[in-house]
């Protein structure tokens, strides 16, 4: 068994295209009008607006993040700032069990961690 797609829900695809465009650095793919797919390795990651009849409000404070393995925190860092973030850490950290990352929320509020790929933490012992 693989993950292989998450769905992101988005308020305006046309915004959410444009903040994954710039973080991810590429353009993804519209799949149907209100359906746009980023690749992030093996996992699709699917915004999807559904029809304002159709929207749940979200909890104030959602417990899913999407984590994304990245080669250069620092980098991305800046891409996410510059793609106009809801909210976004001050500043990289690392983490106790060490990974280095930040936080940052959509425009629409959905979580996200970016962790520096060669120090991601799958389980095991830590220190």
């Amino acid at each position: 068994m693989r993950l292989f797609r998450l769905i992101q829900p988005v308020d305006d695809i046309e915004a959410a295209v444009a903040f994954y465009a710039q973080v991810f650095g590429a353009p993804g793919e519209r799949v149907s009008v209100n359906r746009h797919y980023f690749t992030c390795g093996e996992v699709v990651l699917a915004c999807v607006e559904a029809p304002p009849e159709d929207r749940e409000p979200r909890p104030r404070k959602d417990p899913r993040i999407v984590y994304l393995a990245v080669e250069d925190v620092e980098e991305t860092f800046e891409r996410v700032r510059a793609a106009g973030p809801r909210w976004v850490d001050d500043a990289i950290e690392t983490q106790f069990w060490g990974e280095r990352s930040f936080y940052a929320d959509d425009p629409f509020g959905n979580p996200l961690c970016f962790v520096q790929e060669d120090t991601l933490y799958l389980g095991g012992p830590v220190g």
